[in-house]
């Protein structure tokens, strides 16, 4: 089967949260499974930077704004994938976020930016613009490649199956309906059921709208985003899907997150032998300026900082966490209100708590080691890599009970620890004192230490490869490709 996978990003060349992850593992994952797998992206210049042994595929010329576009395809450095770029540099040649300007601000043509890349997509899908190679399915990812199943349902010759993933739901690609004639496509896949959402084009409706299968990071994603506590104002679009919707749980790259291999951290451990976490917590210590006690818990944040993510709830309870001896360490940036937060706090208790702003991928490695507990307490979760890269250091995982979190933790109550199932804490509420009373339990639980052992080695016993992941999808691709043939979604070009 040949596919075609979608995305703005892509690690380790760019990476502003787990879409990035998923890029750069399921493909590979895919193609262990026999499948013949390619990526597009847009030539972002860390992205077409790496392209090694980069041939012109087609010179497109002028589209979106952009005088000179071209498809060029080789491998990404560092992982060796089979890839397209998509070569525009009045469009993508810029530096710093994809997303955001220098003034934090999105970019102003985002929706030109976008719209090319699933332009792009679905042209390939069709096979107009590499003759030599022609996708099965196309496979697109969150709103900045839901464009895609919009244009491969105006291709008529197109007979490549869609599928379209929602990383996160609250990120939909929403611009002007004046510049809806920028994307040229028919009035009729705007009005009167398209892609208008509340007098603005939304490119993750496009997706929900017009791909022939959707899936979520996650089951229980999957059944929240149907409502209207999560659906974020799509949930009535999702309802009216939810034959074709499945939740499929990300994976983890055992190879990049593996504490017996992991150059990055201060010692290398597994389940068998532990020492090596001891000597991860004090280098952790010593990095972040904390007093070096390893009778402290020591708690763990790798997160954006936003009130999606619950930091604020985080911060409620954080007297409670340092009035029992517990530590604090943060990695994060976003908010300018919770860092400041955050930065008083490290200021107030230096020996307790320390922030570190901004994202380093070794750092992070560093922190889920040498933590006790990944604090993960966001108000919705699609998936989630972070509660799972704690499990598989034996860091325990306190989370919130949604999304994928709720799929991957394993409460430590009494009657699971009992039967030896328990691998973290969960609370259910998004309140400063559900948090704190989790945060208590599990300092309570780290006070004894051969409980707390077996719980962490429980938790490093937890299977989540992408194996499994690429074998559901393989499953749905065949789907929607007979779906296609079957039942076509289409509307017509302008």
């Amino acid at each position: 089967m040949r596919v075609l996978q979608v995305a703005a990003e892509v690690f380790p060349q760019v990476k502003t949260g787990g879409l990035a992850d998923v890029a750069g593992a399921l493909p590979p994952a895919l193609a262990r499974e026999g499948a013949d797998v390619r990526l597009l992206l847009p030539g972002l210049p860390a992205i077409a930077d790496a392209l090694a042994g980069a041939r012109s595929v087609l010179r497109v010329g002028p589209r979106f704004g952009a005088a000179h576009v071209e498809l060029l395809h080789g491998r990404l450095q560092g992982s060796d994938l089979p890839a397209y770029v998509v070569d525009a540099p009045y469009l993508y040649r810029r530096a710093g976020n994809p997303y955001l300007g220098p003034d934090g601000h999105d970019w102003p043509d985002n929706l030109q930016r976008f719209a090319l890349l699933g332009w792009a997509a679905a042209h390939l899908a069709a096979g107009e613009l590499d003759p030599a190679w022609r996708p099965d399915v196309l496979h697109a990812h969150d709103w900045h490649a839901a464009l895609a199943c919009a244009y491969v349902a105006a291709h008529p010759p197109t007979t490549a199956g869609s599928v379209f993933t929602v990383h996160n739901l609250a990120f939909q690609g929403l611009f002007p309906i004046g510049d809806f004639a920028l994307l040229e496509l028919s009035q009729r896949a705007l009005w009167p059921h398209g892609i208008e959402f509340h007098r603005q084009v939304s490119f993750m409706k496009a997706g929900l709208l017009f791909a022939d299968r959707i899936t979520t990071v996650s089951p229980t994603y999957a059944r929240e985003i149907a409502t209207p506590e999560f659906g974020c104002g799509l949930d009535g679009v999702l309802r009216d899907r939810h034959h074709d919707l499945r939740g499929i749980l990300n994976g983890v790259d055992r190879e990049l997150w593996n504490p017996a291999a992991d150059r990055w951290i201060a010692a290398r451990y597994d389940a068998t032998s532990l020492a090596g976490k001891a000597y991860c917590k004090a280098a952790l210590q010593r990095e972040f300026g904390l007093e070096p006690r390893a009778d402290a818990p020591l708690f763990g944040v790798v997160s954006r900082l936003t009130h999606q993510k619950g930091l604020d709830l985080l911060l409620g309870a954080l007297p409670a966490l340092l009035a029992r001896g517990g530590q604090l360490a943060v990695q994060g940036t976003g908010d300018d209100a919770l860092e400041q937060a955050f930065r008083s706090a490290a200021q107030q208790h230096p020996q307790q708590v320390a922030l570190n702003v901004g994202y380093d991928e070794p750092r992070a490695h560093r922190l889920v080691a040498g933590a006790d507990v990944i604090v993960v307490p966001s108000r919705f979760e699609p998936c989630g890599l972070t509660q799972m890269y704690g499990l598989r250091y034996g860091t325990l995982p306190l989370v919130r009970r949604v999304g994928g979190l709720a799929d991957t933790v394993v409460d430590a109550d009494e009657r699971a620890l009992a039967a030896d199932r328990a691998t973290g804490f969960v609370f259910e509420h998004a309140q400063a004192g559900a948090l704190e009373a989790a945060l208590v339990r599990a300092m309570t639980l780290f006070r004894d230490p051969p409980r707390w052992q077996a719980v962490m080695r429980r938790a490093m016993a937890q299977e989540f490869t992408w194996t499994g992941a690429a074998r559901e999808y393989l499953a749905l691709y065949d789907e929607a490709i007979r779906s296609r043939r079957e039942t076509p979604r289409r509307w017509a070009m302008r």
